[in-house]
């Protein structure tokens, strides 16, 4: 049986699939609308991502999309190891700047839910991991917005030093969720 672990923020959560094993391995069923759907979880997805990181540490995010394409995430990690990371940034959210967190493994098969109004990231606990992740909304660039990972006012607890970190450069630069206009979700 699926489980579904309310985060400190419910709106997250931590999904854990069945596993049914025997000498061959292991089968899991990674989404079914029906099961998640009769757990709360009913987002429809419409685009299915993967992500490759060499290196340990690597940071990706904190990335969002706005309305008309705001996204719902579903990931899970395929190779490796992640802590998984979720703000709220929904205007007016009385949880608006706080930050929740989980590690996603392949050998767990743990997934995190991230719904709309969520800037989302992660880091890379070990070198070559592999992700994948659904989305409910189609990527729209003139949409894509982001926080800066290392905002000193959400203090996330990332498993690296920023000297060590992995960025992009276009991450790097994002702006404080402070200096963020309100999006739209």
């Amino acid at each position: 049986m699926t489980t579904l672990t309310p985060l400190a923020l419910p709106e997250v959560t931590l999904i854990t699939p069945r596993r049914h094993g025997d000498a061959r391995g292991w089968f899991s069923e990674t989404w079914s609308r029906r099961t998640l759907s009769a757990l709360g979880i009913d987002a429809h997805f419409v685009q299915d991502n993967q992500a490759f990181s060499a290196r340990s540490g690597t940071i990706r995010g904190l990335h969002f999309q706005t309305a008309p394409h705001a996204q719902a995430k579903l990931v899970r990690v395929l190779a490796g190891a992640i802590l998984d990371v979720a703000v709220d940034i929904r205007p007016g959210s009385p949880t608006r700047g706080r930050w929740v967190s989980a590690q996603l493994t392949a050998e767990g098969g743990e997934q995190l839910f991230v719904p709309r109004g969520f800037a989302h990231g992660y880091c890379t606990l070990c070198d070559n991991v592999m992700l994948a992740y659904k989305v409910d909304s189609d990527y729209a660039p003139e949409a894509e917005g982001g926080v800066v990972w290392n905002d000193p006012d959400l203090a996330i607890a990332w498993p690296v030093d920023a000297d060590d970190a992995v960025l992009s450069d276009k991450d790097r630069i994002l702006p404080r969720l402070a200096d963020l206009p309100d999006p739209v979700f």
